[in-house]
């Protein structure tokens, strides 16, 4: 188990009124915020499997996914030391409040979403079978 702490700024500076230019290939990109409010990024799993899948996080607070391209699974903990998988629908978002993480099934980064959250929170990771104790 390990804990993290995000604390604003946690974005970077963005120009305004101009097209953002995500970089293909990574993980996670906060793209830009408001600071003491949210903050939005690109995410792409390298993990093709959910048993790529080693840890799943908990924020306290939600955070919402919606899918822009590909394909994109959810892996959401199912509370008895188990998971669910939710495959991702393009232009359906998803609130997500139950810890997780997600797969590219297509194979590493083929699916991207855009997540929106808070500019301040705490992370909790924890291995699958460790979320239901």
């Amino acid at each position: 188990m390990r804990f993290v702490e995000t604390r604003p700024p946690s974005f970077p500076q963005a120009p305004v009124d101009v097209l953002l230019q995500p970089i293909p290939g990574e993980r996670w990109q906060v793209l830009c915020g408001d600071a003491g409010h949210w903050r939005v990024g690109i995410y792409s799993p390298p993990e093709a499997c959910i048993a790529d899948c080693g840890e799943l996080e908990r924020h306290d607070c939600p955070e919402l996914f919606l899918l822009l391209s590909g394909h994109v699974t959810l892996v959401l903990s199912d509370g008895t030391c188990g998971v669910r998988e939710l495959p991702l629908q393009t232009g359906q978002p998803v609130l997500v409040e139950t810890p997780h993480t997600a797969y590219c099934p297509d194979g590493p980064h083929s699916g991207t979403c855009f997540v929106v959250e808070r500019d301040a929170f705490d992370t909790e990771y924890r291995r699958p079978a460790d979320w239901g104790q």
